[in-house]
């Protein structure tokens, strides 16, 4: 007999997903639309201070460049939040969770939530923001760990019979085509 858990078929990076959901899909989702309402405040606050000022100083944009550089952050982190809210969504069904179903929806957030993180988090070392750099690496490290453990967090392997010799039954047979 396995143990419940086993049962449950929650697997570690479904857990650590979800725990990522539930930290990204609030923070982003706020930051983001605080661009929305307004592009310039929003983009000066605090969870995207250093893309401002690397977007303002280092790149010298003008005011309207700058605006919409700030709608192109907060569609990738909206974007990011809405592949969360969908993994979470999947994740809710014992059907999907049993047969990996949300991994896709996983997948994609932590590679855009990467890119994006990676980029602030360099961003935030150019202009020497320390308090930003720290927030984007943590950020960068919840999401780059989340992903190495769905890479080995795999599904134990079906079993085979002892007749199979380790191949897996491929279906068909190895008769004649004229018959």
């Amino acid at each position: 007999m396995q143990p419940v858990w086993r049962e449950s078929h929650w697997r570690l990076s479904t857990f650590s997903g979800l725990l990522l959901a539930a930290y990204f899909v609030p923070v982003w989702a706020v930051a983001a639309w605080r661009i929305v309402l307004s592009p310039i405040h929003g983009l000066f606050e605090r969870p995207n201070v250093a893309v401002a000022i690397f977007i303002s100083e280092h790149l010298q944009t003008p005011a309207l460049t700058t605006v919409r550089l700030a709608w192109l952050l907060a569609l990738g982190k909206l974007t990011v939040v809405a592949f969360f809210l969908v993994f979470a969504a999947l994740m809710l069904r014992r059907a999907v969770r049993r047969g990996r179903g949300g991994d896709e929806a996983l997948g994609i957030a932590l590679t855009l939530g990467c890119a994006i993180s990676f980029a602030s988090m360099a961003f935030a070392a150019k202009v020497g923001e320390a308090a930003a750099l720290q927030l984007h690496a943590t950020e960068l490290m919840l999401l780059l760990g989340t992903a190495i453990l769905m890479l080995v967090d795999q599904p134990p392997a079906a079993t085979l019979s002892s007749g199979d010799a380790g191949l897996p039954e491929a279906g068909y047979s190895l008769s004649s085509p004229s018959s």
